[in-house]
């Protein structure tokens, strides 16, 4: 969440830049600026009050020495009526400061100058292209229908197991869908990413760490006997891995990966954009994670989208990179650059990966901090993104590799398969 210091510096500024994602921070900024001074007399006046406790209480001790017992009952009384004004006090802090949290909590991060303007994803800016320009005959087929063809996931069964968004990888579709995951995964390894396993669900805490919550609360599968929610995506559990701790120097760059199933309730998706793996509620993905010195931050955001620029130059895909404008993009993020792959058979960009610098808004959520060379805690820097998401890529490699022989595995991923092609 935004600091109440980058608020009180310059809100109009903050209000400024919030309108960029749509949002109108009038209201709720100029609210917690008067809260803030609220909080500030109520501390002002506790002070005064615990001063003059204390000068009270001194006296008590000498009046019974002196033997003035009636004037020490009256200290004592008046002791006790401050008392019971500071608790009054420490009430209303407790409310303003509970506030205070509640609005900060309901307001997107700011986005960075470098976000340009715009409502929905018709203002995204094409950064960069590449890749080969795939030539399919006029009857290539969608890969719903490729599946079929070759019996590598059921769709059909997993609505059967479970429901529609739950597909059944079979025979050379599991072994792919298992190639892919740790081809990204070795080739995270070899840019320097510590792979950890984490866990698929997380508690209430992690969730708002990471500003899925209270955001994206409708959008999470969640299991209310034991108060815990299905995890959307690796970034949750493995950034609140640092929730609550202080860093040295000398620890950062913190670099993670991992694989993990993610799970999205996607209500409200429909049509021909959630035909077969286009849009599902169960899939796998590799997400990389850093943890970053502020003035270090962006140089890291380009070598994350460098790596997963190689991981779709690997694999053979043609691709390109959208500068996602203000209204496109998410609660948290200060800046996030997509990644979409060219699906010939349906003749669309299917996004494959997003990555994004969240400044310190996820890191003042989390209070994940480094101590700096003026022996001070500061806020990090975190950013995490896709490396890959694995649906889109099976649709790509599926539709984009078909020959009237088979679908032709990607020469990267052979010695995972073990075999060329699916016929």
């Amino acid at each position: 969440m935004l600091t109440l210091q980058q608020i009180k510096e310059d809100p109009e500024f903050i209000i400024k830049r919030l309108a960029v994602k749509g949002f109108d921070g009038k209201q709720p900024i100029n609210e917690i600026l008067e809260l803030d001074n609220n909080r500030r007399q109520l501390q002002l006046n506790n002070d005064n009050l615990a001063a003059q406790q204390n000068k009270a209480a001194a006296t008590i001790g000498g009046l019974m020495k002196q033997g003035k017992k009636e004037e020490a009952e009256a200290a004592k009384a008046e002791v006790a009526k401050i008392k019971e004004k500071q608790k009054e006090i420490s009430e209303k802090l407790t409310q303003v400061e509970a506030r205070i949290k509640e609005i900060l909590l309901s307001v997107p991060n700011i986005p960075c100058a470098m976000v340009p303007e715009g409502k929905t994803a018709a203002d995204n800016v094409v950064e960069k292209t590449g890749g080969p320009d795939p030539h399919l005959p006029e009857d290539a087929l969608p890969h719903w229908e490729l599946c079929k063809k070759y019996n590598i996931i059921d769709f059909d069964l997993g609505v059967k197991i479970t429901g529609a968004g739950f597909p059944v990888y079979i025979g050379k579709g599991a072994r792919m869908q298992r190639a892919l995951i740790q081809f990204f995964l070795d080739q995270a390894g070899e840019a320097g990413y510590l792979e950890v396993q984490p866990p698929y669900v997380v508690n209430e805490a992690s969730g708002y760490g990471t500003g899925q919550l209270p955001d994206k609360e409708g959008q999470m599968y969640y299991a209310p006997l034991d108060g815990l929610y299905l995890i959307p995506t690796a970034e949750v559990p493995v950034t609140n891995i640092y929730r609550d701790v202080i860093l040295s120097q000398d620890q950062l760059p913190v670099k993670n990966c991992a694989y993990s199933a993610c799970f999205r309730r996607e209500a409200g998706s429909y049509g021909k954009d959630v035909r077969g793996l286009n849009r599902l509620h169960q899939f796998d993905k590799v997400e990389i994670v850093r943890i970053e010195k502020p003035e270090n931050s962006y140089a890291a955001l380009e070598e994350m989208k460098d790596h997963v620029q190689g991981l779709l130059e690997k694999l053979g895909l043609p691709w390109h990179i959208l500068r996602l404008c203000g209204g496109d993009m998410s609660f948290t993020s200060a800046i996030t650059f997509d990644f979409e792959v060219f699906s010939a058979a349906q003749k669309r960009w299917l996004e494959v990966s997003s990555v994004s610098n969240f400044e310190t808004y996820q890191a003042n959520r989390l209070k994940c901090r480094y101590r700096g060379d003026d022996k001070k805690t500061h806020l990090c820097h975190t950013l995490n993104g896709s490396a890959l998401a694995l649906p889109r890529i099976m649709a790509a490699i599926i539709e984009n590799y078909q020959t009237p022989q088979g679908i032709v595995v990607p020469e990267c991923l052979r010695k995972y398969t073990h075999f060329d092609i699916i016929d």
